[in-house]
């Protein structure tokens, strides 16, 4: 079972949004250096909750993939495959966030967020509860 603790979520929201500098934040799915950067900082909380070299490449090396080809909005975009009434918009013009151009900016843009979010703290548990 995957256990998701309090301490991992907020080590995860430390290294993502508080250790984070705008130049990581616009640069990562653009330049590799800055998605280096940004998992390197992204990492040291974790050093409070794990020194197991395993478990800390396996949270470093899924984070920087997916935020270097911001993957999540793939996973946005796939999921509407699941609604057999659902016709899923093409993806050259989902490729932004993965929702469709008619789906408020914000709210696109915050979904993507959200499933990133899940997607890092998944792996992290993985990491955590499966390689320390």
């Amino acid at each position: 079972m995957l256990i998701i603790t309090a301490d991992a979520l907020v080590c995860h929201a430390i290294g993502d949004y508080i250790l984070q500098s705008d130049w990581m934040a616009t640069e990562k799915t653009k330049d590799t250096r800055a998605a280096v950067a940004h998992v390197v900082t992204y990492a040291l909380p974790f050093l409070l909750l794990t020194r197991n070299w395993q478990a800390l490449l396996f949270i470093v090396g899924t984070h920087f993939i997916i935020d270097r080809w911001r993957l999540a909005r793939y996973v946005c975009w796939l999921k509407n495959f699941l609604n057999p009434r659902f016709r899923n918009e093409p993806w050259v013009q989902c490729s932004l966030t993965g929702y469709s151009p008619t789906k408020p900016a914000w709210m696109a843009v915050w979904l993507m967020i959200i499933a990133d979010n899940i997607m890092h703290v998944i792996c992290n548990g993985i990491a955590l509860n499966f390689m320390d």
